[in-house]
């Protein structure tokens, strides 16, 4: 009797899932490996929201030997038309447009959804997926807001599907070595750590009430979102900076570099949280700030900043992007996927670089190849339950940092906080921003 499609995925070989771009024969393309793996070795993905970070996402799942894109789920009809194009050109078959996502779900061949829609979007649709019986890679943030963070966890354990966030940098090979350079011991104990993000971005000027273009879906874009009325400086990329839909650069950015604080530092949850900033660059309808500073403080007595500028672009420790680690005996700086190590003096003591390309201020794509690596392991924790690199505990506890951040901003107060499960406490002003209002009929449930 033959194995089912299902069955298959469940008890395939190790082999097969260890196979990637960077592990090809000579002269093989993904097409090539393909062919070899057969459809029905391959997982096949669903993708959500590709107008700009779906459509690399979308791409470049295609180009892997293990998988096969057989739908696109987007608002913008041209949007979903430009992608499939993308991803026929790279697979040599075209994924079929399903407008809604919640169709697609429909669809019993499908093992799994990938989430690059807008924040608000993430954590509903995430649920959604994963109640259908779907496995999820979910962009980051996780969440728009706490109590959704809480509840993608719950979810996860109920219905038992794997569920991992795009915190990419878990996956590549220098960051990891660098972090295990920080538990090691190489910079003394690590007590504090500094991240950053710098960008210029460009005033989003006052938008205009106008009717919803033919080539949007406005109300399923809007989805668990209360209702706004359309205006035209908003899809698709400046929704990040109205907090109904958007988390600000915290969230945006800043989520990156706090896992990795996170995780070089060994902690979850802080105990006390402040923020300061404002929007101060322009007079225009951006609302987060695009200028914030968070600080984080542990029961083990660390502590981490995270900086971010997103109008002005002066570099911090030579990069655009990145974090510095703090120690006994030295400090150590990641750039990318690459990092230095310092002594007291200032002397480089070790220099590892990037073996890759890779373009931190590219909103889209900045480092394709070393992104593999991470849906690799999302494909490894489908076939044969390998650990994720990234859970959605972990990224939910490091969305929460930037979400807490933003917290004690809108506040105006400094929180404390039970380490033992991030919740605020004693504070019920702030506690008013652990949840959001959801427009009716299209709350997320467990």
């Amino acid at each position: 009797m033959k194995k089912s499609r299902r069955a298959f995925l469940k008890n395939t070989v190790k082999g097969s899932a260890a196979l990637m771009i960077g592990s090809m024969l000579p002269g093989m393309s993904a097409k090539s490996y393909a062919s070899i793996l057969g459809a029905n070795d391959r997982i096949r993905v669903g993708m959500m929201g590709v107008n700009a970070r779906g459509l690399a996402l979308a791409t470049n799942y295609a180009r892997q030997p293990n998988c096969e894109v057989i739908s696109v789920s987007d608002v913008d009809t041209r949007a979903a038309e430009k992608c499939i194009e993308k991803v026929k050109e790279v697979q040599q078959k075209a994924p079929t447009a399903i407008p809604d996502f919640r169709k697609a779900l429909e669809n019993k061949d499908l093992d799994a959804l990938v989430i690059a829609a807008p924040d608000h979007w993430h954590a509903p649709a995430a649920i959604l997926a994963a109640k259908a019986g779907k496995h999820v890679y979910l962009e980051k943030p996780c969440s728009h807001n706490p109590y959704e963070g809480e509840l993608l966890i719950q979810v996860q354990k109920k219905y038992n599907k794997v569920i991992q966030m795009g915190n990419q940098r878990r996956s590549w090979p220098n960051v990891i070595a660098a972090i295990k350079e920080i538990h090691s011991g190489t910079i003394g104990r690590a007590y504090f750590a500094k991240g950053w993000y710098t960008n210029n971005r460009e005033s989003i000027g006052t938008g205009k009430k106008t009717g919803v273009p033919s080539w949007l879906n406005y109300d399923l874009w809007q989805g668990p979102a209360p209702r706004r009325a359309f205006q035209d400086n908003l899809i698709h990329y400046n929704w990040h900076w109205f907090w109904n839909w958007g988390t600000g650069e915290a969230c945006n950015n800043g989520t990156h570099m706090v896992d990795l604080m996170r995780w070089g530092l060994q902690v979850d949850y802080p105990t006390r949280v402040t923020s300061s900033g404002g929007r101060y660059r322009y007079k225009d309808d951006w609302e987060t700030p695009d200028t914030q500073v968070i600080s984080l403080e542990f029961a083990n007595n660390t502590s981490m900043v995270w900086e971010g500028r997103s109008c002005n672009g002066q570099y911090v420790e030579g990069s655009s992007v990145g974090v510095i680690f703090y120690g006994e005996t030295g400090s150590l700086v990641i750039d990318g996927n690459a990092y230095t190590v310092y002594d007291l003096k200032s002397k480089v003591v070790k220099e590892v670089k990037n073996t890759k390309a890779i373009d931190a201020r590219n909103v889209t794509n900045p480092a394709a190849d070393l992104d593999a690596l991470h849906f690799q392991n999302f494909f490894d924790g489908i076939k044969n339950g390998t650990a994720l690199n990234s859970d959605i505990l972990s990224g939910h506890q490091s969305t929460l940092l930037c979400q807490l951040g933003n917290i004690a901003l809108l506040t105006g107060n400094a929180l404390h906080i039970d380490p033992s499960n991030g919740h605020i406490k004693n504070d019920a002003a702030a506690m008013k921003l652990w949840k959001r209002d959801y427009q009716p009929g299209w709350e997320p449930k467990l």
